[in-house]
């Protein structure tokens, strides 16, 4: 099965059936869904649309971004007053993702916490200097640095492209099917490993099992060509002005193309969830017939 994109209607209009309630979104999110919102409103003031015509970025990294109560603006271009400014709409795409949540999918309010908020004005990287960092080859993520443990990853994206440039995703077969075919592939985790990355600082923390495998299954994705090009797949557009929300630890995807985008990363600990069984973390133990460690 490849994952549902599933368009939610404004609040208050009839369109859209059960799934369109706050308990049905819920249950598509989990299930592996992308949850498109076509008309969700995040306007650009005169001064900000300076930043979709052209990249306010130094490009050494992939995206600007903001992190943590300081939000201090990283790896952006321009004036002072014009880095400001972008810091500014960073805050209020920020506020914008909350009140998503807040009002969409409430029964993860107060449970979720926000990550990296991130301006992403250039188009996907097609040189292909690695497979490892190849976004456009189907994968989920994961974090070599920074494991999560029992925790999901929850992203919230918009297209602000002002030229009418959709964002073109991929995505790919349901997580467990996957699972199945590469888990025996992956090679097996030592705990010891994982303690001595910590204690080098090159981890922020010790890496679980489920930091393991998902690393792996990262890497094993990318690197097999056939898997690519003949596993169960479909393309997606999203158009200027849409925003979509999925888990992208669960649902596989490569970005294909699209540039001026907006990205708010946040977790959501496992046990919030309103089913943890369907987890890739409860779906890779099942998998392995034991609990991870």
């Amino acid at each position: 099965m490849i994952s549902p994109i599933v368009s939610v209607p404004k609040v208050g209009t009839s369109a859209g059936g059960p799934a369109s309630g706050t308990a049905g979104l819920v249950d598509a999110l989990e299930g592996g869904a992308v949850l498109l919102f076509p008309d969700l409103d995040f306007p650009l003031s005169a001064f900000e649309r300076r930043f979709v015509e052209r990249p306010f970025a130094d490009g050494k990294a992939k995206n600007v971004n903001i992190r943590g109560e300081a939000a201090t603006l990283k790896g952006a271009a321009g004036t002072a007053e014009e880095q400001a400014a972008l810091r500014a709409l960073l805050m209020r795409y920020r506020a914008f993702a909350e009140d998503l949540i807040r009002t969409r999918l409430p029964a993860y309010a107060g449970k979720v916490s926000l990550a990296g908020t991130s301006y992403r004005p250039f188009e996907v990287d097609q040189r292909k200097l690695s497979w490892r960092r190849d976004d456009t080859r189907l994968h989920v993520d994961a974090f070599p640095s920074n494991p999560i443990g029992e925790k999901r990853i929850l992203r919230i994206f918009r297209n602000i492209n002002p030229d009418g440039q959709p964002r073109r995703w991929r995505v790919g077969e349901d997580f467990g099917s996957m699972a199945e075919k590469f888990l025996p592939r992956l090679p097996g985790y030592s705990p010891l490993s994982a303690r001595l990355l910590a204690a080098l600082r090159i981890t922020k923390a010790r890496r679980s099992e489920y930091d393991h495998l998902m690393l792996h299954l990262h890497d094993a994705l990318k690197q097999d060509k056939a898997y690519q090009a003949q596993a169960p797949q479909a393309d997606v557009e999203f158009t200027p002005g849409q925003t979509w929300v999925t888990f992208s630890d669960l649902v596989m995807h490569g970005a294909m193309g699209g540039r001026y985008m907006l990205e708010q990363t946040a977790y959501l600990p496992v046990a919030d969830q309103a089913d943890p069984e369907r987890s890739p973390q409860r779906i890779l133990a099942r998998k392995l017939g034991r609990a991870l460690q």
